[in-house]
């Protein structure tokens, strides 16, 4: 974890992005604000559908649209409006300032191109460099991210790579251009634990050495305890907490942020007498199709007070450095 600036280089205000169908309005994020700051690493976490990876695409304006859309709020990057921005100026940001890498690089890379030429892409769209050039760019590229025998797997095409080769080389394409931002969505769900930390201790070493912002995006909170320096926890399309990681797990507030710590598997619970079990937040993510009056964790939340399910609660600062949207929290 690294030192940070004191002045964010992405600023995230009151962003609202909603999908449009024949069922109704889906808000599937709903007034989010956040910053990140330089060299720092910026955990996002909730469950699946809680808008973590929409507000990933609205960042770098890839929304499909229909059925979706950006409704409101603000993206500075460098105090500059992305929302504002013709497309010709984000694709230039794309890549360059703003990277991505995703949870599945078999839907992200292209089958019928080589490795190489992929990566090399990057090296001829941003910095002009000639194929030869771009081409000696990637195999560096892939050596950094520790792929074996790069001048031989720069020839190959995604499926002859194993899985976390092929998310290695997904990393190799984003971090090509040295960005100051790199947005990783569940970069490691689908390898199995021993690559994971491969590809976890990998970012950490070149955001070091490219001196990188790292919005890492996960429902593993136990990546979030090795990886991040701040954490945002989303529900519903909101954020419902968000603190330094250290303040967060010791000094949790949100009943859905207990509950999903609540859920790690922990060493040594057979012989706390726990039997080894695991608790469950109870109930389901309310459809963003028909979310719930006032508090939208209220008909799961073991803390549930009459007001919640009344009244919303707004996002409330408590401390230095730590917000929380609960009722338990706010005073009217």
């Amino acid at each position: 974890m690294g030192e940070t600036s004191s002045e964010a280089i992405l600023s995230i205000k009151n962003l609202s992005t909603h999908f449009f169908s024949l069922e109704g309005v889906a808000k599937a994020v709903d007034g989010v604000s956040f910053d990140l700051f330089p060299g720092e690493v910026l955990g996002v976490v909730g469950e699946s559908g809680c808008g973590k990876s929409v507000t990933a695409q609205s960042i770098m304006q890839l929304v499909p649209e229909p059925p979706g859309k950006i409704v409101g709020g603000e993206i500075y990057y460098h105090n500059n409006n992305l929302l504002t921005l013709a497309p010709k100026q984000i694709r230039k940001i794309r890549g360059a300032g703003i990277a991505m890498i995703f949870q599945e690089p078999m839907t992200s890379l292209n089958p019928v191109f080589t490795i190489g030429n992929q990566i090399s892409e990057m090296f001829r769209l941003h910095k002009g460099f000639g194929k030869k050039q771009s081409l000696e760019a990637a195999i560096d590229m892939l050596d950094r991210v520790q792929i074996p025998s790069p001048d031989k797997r720069v020839h190959e095409y995604p499926h002859q790579l194993s899985g976390g080769m092929r998310q290695r080389a997904m990393i190799a394409m984003a971090m090509s251009c040295d960005p100051q931002i790199l947005i990783a969505d569940e970069p490691t769900t689908a390898l199995d634990v021993t690559v994971q930390a491969q590809i976890l201790d990998l970012m950490l070493k070149l955001k070091d050495d490219f001196s990188t912002a790292i919005q890492l995006i996960t429902h593993d909170l136990g990546v979030i305890a090795e990886m991040a320096d701040r954490v945002v926890v989303m529900y519903a399309g909101q954020v419902v907490e968000q603190a330094p990681t250290n303040e967060l797990f010791k000094h949790t507030l949100h009943p859905y942020t207990r509950g999903l710590l609540s859920s790690i598997p922990m060493l040594g619970s057979r012989a706390a007498g726990n039997a080894g079990e695991l608790k469950e937040i109870k109930g389901m993510i309310p459809s963003l199709y028909n979310l719930p009056r006032g508090c939208k964790f209220s008909n799961r939340c073991p803390e549930k007070m009459d007001i919640c399910e009344q009244e919303e609660p707004r996002l409330t600062t408590m401390g230095d450095d730590h917000r929380v949207r609960c009722w338990l929290h706010t005073r009217t």
